[in-house]
C-alpha cells in the first residue's frame, strides 16, 4: 500500500490525467483509504465493458505492467491497448461524454500482470467539476479511444497495412499522451505477436513475417536481447509507417505475397 505522499508522486509524474497538478491541491483530494490499490493478473477479466444499464464504480489508473486490453466479441477482436500512463474504465463511468458514447459489450481484461489504482467515481466527479485541466485531459481520453479504433477501422486485410495501422494507432496514441517518443524519437511498445493478431484479424506467422519485413527495412527493431519473451517492438521510423498505412498492394517492396 502506497504512502498519500508517494501516491500523490506517481499521479504527478506518471499518469496521463493527473501529471504536474499541484500536489497539495491533489493530496487534499484523495484519501488513501477511499482509494484502492490493487494487482489485475495476465487472462483474467477485470469486467464487461457497454453492458446495458451498468455503470462502473471506479476509474482505473495504470501505475506498472500490462498492457490492458478491450476484446469485441463474436470476432474476439482486440479494440483498445491501454498501457502505463493512461486510464481505463472512465467510457464506462456515469461521468461526462460516457452516457452517450456506449458501444457493444466488450471484455476488458489485463493482458500481463497490471498494478492499478482505483479510483472511486464519487472522487472523480469532484476532481471533473473542480479542475478544467482535469477535465479537458479526461475528455481528450475519449478522444484518444475513437481515433485508435478509426485506425484500426482502416485496418486491411493486406498484411503490411494492417500491422502500420495497428503501430500508427499505438503511435499517436502514446505521443498525445506524452508517454513517448524516447529521447532518440524511438516508440517501444510490450506488444506480443498475439496481441497483433487479434487486433489485426492475422494469424500469428502472418505477423511474424510482417515485424520480419519491418526491421529489415529499419522501420522496426526488436529487443529480445533484454526481453525474455521477445514482445517489445521499438518503432524506429514512425514517418515510414504512413507510407505503409496508405499504400496499395503493389507498393510494398518488401512483402513477398501478392
Amino acid at each position: 500500500m502506497l504512502e498519500k505522499a508517494e501516491l500523490v508522486q506517481q499521479l504527478t509524474t506518471r499518469s496521463f490525467l493527473f501529471r504536474e497538478m499541484e500536489p497539495q491541491w491533489l493530496g487534499d483530494r484523495l484519501q488513501p483509504a477511499e482509494l484502492m490499490q490493487e494487482k489485475l493478473y495476465s487472462s483474467r477479466p477485470i469486467f464487461t465493458a457497454f453492458q446495458p444499464d451498468i455503470f462502473l464504480d471506479y476509474l482505473y489508473i495504470i501505475l506498472s505492467g500490462g498492457p490492458v486490453v478491450v476484446r469485441s466479441t463474436p470476432l474476439d477482436r482486440i479494440i483498445g491497448i491501454t498501457y502505463v500512463g493512461s486510464t481505463f474504465g472512465m467510457r464506462n463511468l456515469a461521468l461526462g461524454p460516457a452516457p452517450v458514447t456506449r458501444a457493444f459489450p466488450s471484455l476488458v481484461e489485463a493482458y500481463k500482470t497490471t498494478d492499478v489504482i482505483k479510483l472511486p467515481v464519487e472522487i472523480v466527479r469532484e476532481l471533473y467539476a473542480e479542475s478544467e485541466i482535469f477535465r479537458d485531459r479526461y475528455c481528450f481520453l475519449f478522444e484518444l479511444r475513437e481515433k485508435f479504433q478509426y485506425h484500426l477501422l482502416n485496418c486491411s486485410t493486406y498484411p503490411p497495412q494492417a500491422v502500420a495501422a495497428l503501430l500508427r494507432a499505438l503511435v499517436y496514441q502514446e505521443r498525445a499522451l506524452e508517454n513517448q517518443p524516447d529521447s532518440n524519437g524511438h516508440f517501444s511498445f510490450d506488444l506480443p505477436v498475439d496481441i497483433i493478431a487479434h487486433a489485426c484479424q492475422l494469424n500469428h506467422r502472418t505477423v511474424e513475417q510482417v515485424l520480419k519485413g519491418m526491421t529489415r527495412e529499419g522501420i522496426l527493431k526488436t529487443n529480445r536481447a533484454t526481453d525474455a519473451q521477445g514482445d517489445w517492438v521499438t518503432v524506429t521510423n514512425a514517418e515510414a509507417l504512413k507510407g505503409i498505412y496508405s499504400t496499395t498492394r503493389d507498393k510494398v517492396a518488401w512483402w513477398p505475397l501478392r
